[in-house]
């Protein structure tokens, strides 16, 4: 009976010990993924990059002409995806509800700590002021683009 006790008062103390190195494993897990970064903590080459990359994409709107990314420039993936005809059809579209392409304007820029990528987040400016538009660049760990992506302006940055 005492080595029941005993053996059953080690698993348990083992239980114990267990539940709470997952829990303090916790916390460091749930720390904040996306943290806004100040405009000095950005080089200036990461900045330019995601610049250029970026117009070059929305002044194919105004020029008709798309340079294709290189494999320095951006990931496999952007460059698949990233074709003369399929900006061809969005530039139209573009073009119809908000004019011209005029600039891009950056306003803010996160870094994502789970998988070490920055995302600009830019105002486009267009001719025609209907909308307010968004135009995010994702620069990853290698300074190449991994996303880019046109949509509507919200003030927020959601952080999911």
């Amino acid at each position: 009976m005492k080595k029941l006790i005993l053996v059953l008062s080690i698993l348990l103390l083992i239980g114990c010990k267990s539940k709470n190195a997952a829990v303090s494993t916790v916390p460091e897990i749930v720390e904040m993924k996306i943290v806004k970064l100040g405009m000095s903590e950005i080089t200036v080459g990461q900045k330019s990059k995601a610049y250029e990359l970026g117009k070059r994409v929305l002044m194919t709107c105004n020029t008709s002409r798309f340079k294709p990314f290189t494999s320095s420039e951006a990931t496999a993936s952007v460059i698949r995806n990233t074709t003369e005809e399929r900006l061809t059809k969005t530039c139209t579209r573009f073009r119809q509800y908000y004019g011209a392409f005029i600039d891009l304007e950056l306003v803010e820029a996160y870094r994502n700590n789970f998988d070490q990528t920055i995302v600009f987040r830019y105002k486009a400016a267009y001719t025609k002021k209907v909308a307010n538009k968004e135009l995010r660049v994702t620069l990853n760990n290698e300074n190449k683009v991994s996303s880019i992506k046109s949509m509507d302006w919200t003030d927020v940055f959601p952080m999911n």
